[in-house]
């Protein structure tokens, strides 16, 4: 749980999360810290907010755009962010949305637990409940006889989802409690039982963890998590044939071959062009390249023009009809934003969704993390051009950034390398 505590340059980002002794000689260091004045507190978080609850989304775009968010409202500003909530909506609505959601989420987990009592009971199960027999292996589920095929392949799934708990952020006090442990199980199962299509893949847990380290209710975390494998659960799609980063990867490939043909022609010498050796920084968006505390700034931060201006990567990708699309399956009403629009209805959208829309481009499979990784090729461009002889030194080189990647100037580049490329693409069309 996230105490709320004064916004200070001087907080110590490991008082909001603790590492484990034993583990601080492992840990990255922490580079990102709030700045007093710059980063978004809880006062003017609640400032942003009118009497009946409507979120001035702009002004708190260019708080955070100043200095990230602090680590006490980080929960609640991802909510909005991720399109939880819609900015223009009341206290009143907001309260019987999260209610109804629970409730939602209540009967699916009273689903999950008729067939695995286990789910909700603070615990969680890291051996398998069905053999390669199809018949469980749980004695207190012999009497289970189903021959639904969702339920059966759920429950494969469930012991491997506990595996991967049981290594997710291991570093961290949090999950020294089991219970932290079993949220986490939870909310990723019962995730699962609800995507019928990809379900539960290696990776979504890193992605979850965050989320139930932010948000106290299981149940907020879960519809939290659920936005954010809407922008982010086509990375985890894999068939025989194909990869779920694939189309990024290939994205990838187009815009090194534009922002930087030279380091694009070496690595399709070394074999490297398919860019595979990027996969994991778009699978988790860098969850194992930085801290955690540095991770959650990645995510939020990117940087504008100028060097002392931060903005979300969320933030920066923010459209105000996140919340429409998500929940009305027909897609929002409102009409798409074009290059056209005044600047008024522009400061709505994050930076590099402006960017976008002024050019005229609005590919979705063009995410700011492909820029981002784009933008850290760019940082070992002399190493991997003089050492790299092949793939695997490509590997080597970028695998040591962990301890030496500066995110702020990682996003720096990033926003100049999409100027760039969306510069070309229009100067081509």
């Amino acid at each position: 749980m996230i105490r709320n505590r004064k916004n200070s340059g001087t907080t110590e980002l490991n008082d909001f999360y603790p590492i484990r002794p034993e583990c601080i000689a492992d840990v990255p260091a922490t580079r990102f810290k709030p700045r007093s004045g710059k980063t978004l507190s809880s006062r003017r978080w609640h400032a942003a907010f009118d009497g009946e609850g409507h979120l001035d989304i702009a002004k708190v775009l260019r708080r955070i755009q100043r200095g990230g968010v602090h680590p006490s409202i980080k929960g609640v500003v991802w909510e909005f962010l991720l399109g939880c909530y819609d900015p223009n909506s009341t206290f009143d609505e907001r309260n019987e949305l999260m209610q109804r959601r629970r409730g939602q989420y209540d009967m699916w987990k009273a689903e999950c637990q008729k067939f695995v009592p286990t789910i909700g009971s603070g615990k969680f199960l890291t051996t398998p409940l069905i053999g390669e027999d199809g018949q469980p292996t749980d004695p207190s589920l012999v009497n289970l006889t189903t021959s639904d095929q969702k339920v059966i392949q759920w429950m494969q799934l469930l012991h491997q989802i506990g595996l991967d708990v049981v290594r997710t952020d291991r570093a961290l006090v949090f999950y020294e409690d089991e219970a932290n442990q079993a949220k986490l199980w939870d909310v990723l199962s019962i995730y699962a039982w609800m995507d019928n299509d990809i379900g539960y893949v290696q990776g979504m847990n890193d992605i979850c963890s965050p989320l139930v380290i932010l948000i106290e209710n299981e149940a907020d975390c879960y519809w939290c998590f659920d936005r954010a494998m809407r922008r982010m659960r086509e990375n985890f799609r894999c068939t025989a044939s194909s990869m779920g980063v694939q189309t990024q990867l290939g994205t990838l490939s187009q815009i090194m071959k534009t922002v930087d043909p030279k380091l694009h022609h070496h690595l399709e010498d070394l074999d490297g062009g398919e860019y595979l050796f990027a996969f994991r920084m778009l699978m988790v968006l860098f969850r194992r390249e930085f801290s955690f505390a540095d991770t959650l700034y990645l995510w939020e931060l990117i940087l504008r023009h100028n060097i002392d201006c931060f903005q979300l990567m969320w933030g920066m990708e923010y459209n105000p009809n996140i919340f429409a699309k998500y929940e009305d399956p027909d897609g929002a009403k409102t009409k798409p934003v074009t290059a056209a629009v005044n600047n008024k209805v522009l400061k709505q959208y994050g930076k590099f969704e402006r960017n976008t829309l002024k050019t005229g481009h609005t590919d979705e499979s063009n995410p700011l993390a492909i820029f981002l990784v784009a933008s850290v090729l760019e940082t070992k461009n002399k190493r991997i051009l003089t050492e790299a002889k092949g793939v695997d030194d490509v590997v080597k080189i970028l695998s040591d950034i962990t301890s030496s990647l500066d995110a702020k100037k990682a996003c720096t580049e990033a926003l100049k390398i999409q100027k760039k490329y969306l510069k070309t693409k229009q100067a081509a069309a």
